[in-house]
């Protein structure tokens, strides 16, 4: 079972017969070569042991008070564990009690040991460093020395591949305007309680008591010395064990509480309606579980890795897929559902990536391109440059802007959407602060990068070439993402507050001078194109045409041309669902209830066969638990409930007849929306301001 919150991490597990083991993770465990690793494994046993065989045993997920809970052994000697990862602090607890004494031990088990060469298929992990003309390695953890009464241990970088990067890439000259964020980047625990005495250093025992508690603290820091991240962890430990216990608890369950306030969908009737409901909810409790921290939830499976079982890809739980690296098409998916679930304060760690990055991205332009603005590649390590695989690492004879990964050579459009999403948030939150300090900052650069970057036509018109449309067509011209993404992002900027009237000026003249939405011909009727012009064979297994429905929402349920975009659709290249697949919101955007719901319902019934906790699906194309498969079916279920266009709110635009549903959800304008539909109507609405109810409109169920 899986717990966090928000940046620190757990997968938990009984031993049959044994003990209690559970993954410690966070979000910023940077490896030297940028694996996303675990902080540690620890092992609790408790003696006489209340999980021996053929005793009572329960194991349950809280998801309203985000906590685990162990009930085992016989009823008249019963012990009650409860874990939970503090809301609001960075430290996980483990309690227990028991209705006769017991002794506790806590072992920390290490299984990065040595220096280790990274091989074959397992370097993948490394992803950006397989084709290094060095060989890369997994280094070991450390144990500090014997303590007093505590397990302290640590993973700290003493190599890292930051300045190795730039130098490839062309940017030694400006390296020097920033530090590199993964020397010395240093990550451990110390677990520590009360009546707990040292057996050695990876070794913690209990005298007898009913009575436990252990704590685990957890740091990651970038100290000049080891030392120096042993100082800063004590000093967190003394912070965080100067709270009241009861009092934390408390807390953190109101956090819990207060979220799962904020929305839901809970559906019923039939069982596929529970199925989405059931998914929805867990999906969205692994956001939670990993989305408050230092970086964006990782696609890959988040902060979730467990130890590989997947054919031909037996790892220990270091080991993911497509490694440390964010692709934006896959790093999107779990942020556009937090829209309208009103999971604003998770968002956060996306746009701080991007603005963190953008000084790099600026500073890249004019010397890739001769002309200013910003670029984010479609593939980059967190602060902003290429994955060294992807970029090259033969130079000879090439520009320094080539990217010999073909599938991203022209894939900047990513940060379109990025644009859109942040508006998005805007309208949704009014916050003004993050316009002036996020929004405009990123926009007004990725703007400037598109307006120069591009040729213009005979016509004064943007041509798009050389282009690609997404990692599909490598060699296409005015490719349909970046027309669509541009003419909707374009007028809602020059509406911003905060705008200067050159920038405006700017933007409009831009959007004048788009291209026309691609079209072609199907069977003797108009539909979408992918782009006005393919140049090249097909790589990939994606609708470029469709991101005119989604994301960029210029075609859908109450607007002009449904017709065109479903034809659209039903005549696409690539069908299906699972994993990234966008099929089920399209749908969804379309109005075709019966496609959105059977989707929907495939993705939240796509649980890894290895895995036991149902909302850990994949590996499909990534990784498990692999977040974009659940987050796919997040979004469509949400706009089969509630789709906006501006200050329109639109209910039930692709919702199943047969399928029952309490639902509160969020709308632009701090807009909320809750209902029961029931009986094949709307029995109950109730819409936040009030005012804000003559802009809904409720659609009939299909």
């Amino acid at each position: 079972m899986p717990l966090g919150n928000g940046d620190i991490g757990t997968n938990l597990w009984v031993e049959e017969g044994g003990d209690i083991l559970f993954y410690i993770s966070k979000t910023d465990a940077w490896s030297e070569s940028v694996r996303l690793l675990k902080v540690g494994r620890l092992r609790v046993a408790l003696s006489p042991n209340p999980f021996a065989q053929g005793l009572p045993f329960r194991q349950a997920l809280d998801l309203g008070d985000g906590r685990i809970e162990i009930v085992a052994g016989p009823a008249a000697a019963s012990t009650l564990v409860r874990v939970w990862v503090d809301a609001n602090h960075p430290v996980i607890h483990v309690e227990a009690e028991g209705k006769r004494a017991f002794q506790m031990r806590a072992s920390l088990e290490l299984w990065r040991t040595t220096v280790r060469r990274l091989e074959g298929p397992e370097l993948d992990s490394a992803y950006g460093m397989s084709q290094s003309p060095e060989p890369v390695f997994s280094y070991p953890d450390t144990v500090a020395p014997d303590g007093p009464n505590r397990i302290v241990w640590f993973h700290r970088n003493e190599h890292s591949i930051w300045p190795l990067t730039l130098k490839l890439q062309g940017l030694e000259a400006v390296a020097s305007q920033w530090s590199d964020p993964i020397m010395f980047r240093t990550f451990g625990g110390l677990v520590e309680g009360d009546g707990f005495k040292t057996v050695n250093p990876t070794v913690l025992a209990s005298t007898s008591s009913r009575h436990h508690h252990l704590a685990v603290h957890v740091l990651t820091a970038q100290t000049p010395t080891a030392a120096a991240w042993l100082a800063e962890v004590e000093k967190q430990r003394q912070q965080t064990d100067k709270l009241d216990l009861a009092a934390a608890r408390e807390q953190h369950s109101r956090w819990w509480n207060q979220f799962w306030e904020r929305s839901w969908i809970r559906a019923e009737g039939t069982s596929e309606a529970e199925t989405a409901s059931r998914g929805y909810a867990l999906q969205r409790f692994l956001a939670a579980c990993a989305g408050r921290g230092g970086y964006p939830i990782k696609f890959n499976g988040s902060i979730f890795t467990v130890d590989s079982r997947e054919t031909g890809e037996s790892y220990d739980t270091d080991y993911r897929r497509w490694g440390g690296p964010y692709w934006f098409q896959n790093t999107r998916l779990p942020y556009w559902p937090m829209l309208a679930a009103g999971d604003f304060d998770l968002m956060a760690p996306l746009f701080r990536m991007y603005l963190n990055a953008l000084p790099l991205a600026e500073a890249r332009t004019p010397i890739y391109f001769g002309h200013p603005g910003a670029f984010f590649p479609e593939t980059m390590y967190f602060w902003g440059a290429y994955a060294n695989d992807n970029y090259g690492w033969d130079r000879s004879g090439k520009a320094v802007s080539y990217i010999d990964n073909t599938y991203i050579h022209y894939y900047w459009q990513g940060a379109i959407e990025l644009t859109k999403l942040m508006l998005d948030y805007y309208d949704y939150t009014r916050d003004a602060a993050f316009v002036r300090q996020t929004l405009l900052p990123l926009a007004d650069s990725i703007m400037t990068f598109y307006d120069h970057h591009y040729p213009r036509d005979s016509s004064g018109r943007i041509l798009f070439k050389p282009a690609g449309a997404l990692e599909t067509w490598h060699d296409a011209v005015n490719p349909m993402p970046e027309i669509a993404g541009l003419r909707t992002v374009l007028p809602r900027l020059a509406a911003l507050p905060g705008t200067t009237a050159a920038q405006r000026v700017v933007w409009q003249r831009l959007g004048s001078e788009l291209p026309p939405i691609p079209v072609a011909n199907h069977n003797g009727e108009e539909v979408l194109a992918p782009a006005g012009e393919l140049l090249g064979p097909i790589r990939n297994m994606e609708n470029p045409e469709l991101y005119a429905v989604f994301p960029y929402q210029l075609y859908g349920v109450g607007k002009p041309d449904l017709a065109l975009a479903q034809r659209t659709f039903a005549a696409r290249r690539v069908k299906g669902t699972g994993g990234w697949y966008p099929d089920a919101i399209l749908a969804a955007h379309l109005g075709l209830a019966d496609t959105a719901s059977q989707f929907t319902v495939k993705n939240f019934s796509a649980t890894n066969t290895n895995s036991r906790f149902p909302a850990f699906w994949g590996p499909k194309f990534d990784w498990v638990p692999d977040q974009d498969n659940g987050s796919v079916a997040m979004i469509a279920l949400e706009d089969m409930l509630l789709q906006t266009d501006g200050q329109r709110i639109i209910l039930m635009p692709a919702w199943p007849k047969s399928w029952e549903v309490s639902f509160k959800l969020h709308a632009p304008g701090n807009t909320t929306v809750a209902g029961i539909y029931r009986n094949g109507r709307m029995e109950r609405m109730d819409v936040q301001p009030p005012p804000r109810s003559a802009d809904v409109t409720v659609m009939p169920a299909q």
